[in-house]
């Protein structure tokens, strides 16, 4: 059975900057661990996130689409609907998301995502019995 795996923001920035070896790691193996029996989904809002912290950092427009085209490789992009957004918000209601994280943990379910990887968010937290989500650079390295 192929997982669909939706891969939150920092998990991206932590593998292209670099910044921070031990988390670099981490994001790298688990992502290459689970290349081929995985698809990963994105959205426009995780493109967005990544080009503007790399911006931020100082990367230079022609690397920033290097990483962009890299994303478009690996991931399948989940778009925003009306019914993603309201879902959204019920979400936000429901568990005290964040609006963003609400739009990230919709999109997911919406992607019929089984498995949400991100740090930002309650690590083993079952949503709409649908998704978990989990936070691979805690109690790592069995994070699979």
């Amino acid at each position: 059975m192929t997982d669909k795996i939706f891969v939150d923001t920092n998990v991206w920035v932590y593998l292209y900057l670099h910044d921070d070896e031990e988390k670099y790691k981490i994001a790298e193996e688990y992502l290459l661990r689970n290349n081929q029996n995985a698809v990963f989904i994105i959205t426009w809002q995780i493109i967005n996130e990544v080009s503007n912290t790399l911006s931020r950092y100082k990367y230079t427009e022609s690397e920033i689409r290097k990483y962009i085209e890299q994303l478009f490789k690996v991931c399948t992009i989940q778009g925003f609907t009306k019914e993603l957004v309201l879902t959204a918000s019920f979400l936000r209601e429901k568990y005290s998301f964040s609006f963003w994280d609400s739009i990230v943990v919709g999109s997911a379910l919406f992607s019929e995502c089984n498995i949400l990887i991100s740090e930002d968010m309650q690590n083993g937290l079952k949503v709409e019995e649908k998704l978990i989500i989990k936070n691979i650079f805690e109690n790592t390295p069995n994070f699979a």
